[in-house]
């Protein structure tokens, strides 16, 4: 990629967060609208969480990298501490896939 290119990127997703701040009052979407934008947002969220953790390849990830995630959703459910979350989550699939988990 061009230097050109991360320039234009750049500038870009710059003028886009602008546009956001500065158009914040002076449109208004009815609170219906509003609703289906936060539910489009976490139907994304969710989308993305499940691609990352089911795929790798264009075929299945395999069993421990799921059951990573579940025991770090579990823990963040839980309100452990992030960083403990991380290390529960790889400890959980490494430790599945040295016992030969897929």
């Amino acid at each position: 990629m061009s230097w050109a290119a991360v320039l234009v990127l750049g500038a870009g997703t710059y003028l886009m967060r602008l546009a956001g701040i500065v158009l914040r009052d002076r449109l208004s979407v009815p609170e219906r609208v509003e609703r289906y934008l936060d539910l489009a947002a976490t139907a994304l969220l969710v989308a993305l969480v499940a691609t990352a953790t089911l795929t790798e390849g264009g075929g299945f990830a395999g069993w421990a990298r799921p059951a990573g995630v579940l025991v770090g959703a579990v823990a963040a459910w839980r309100r452990v501490p992030f960083v403990l979350v991380v290390v529960l989550a790889a400890g959980t699939a490494a430790g599945l896939r040295v016992l030969g988990v897929p």
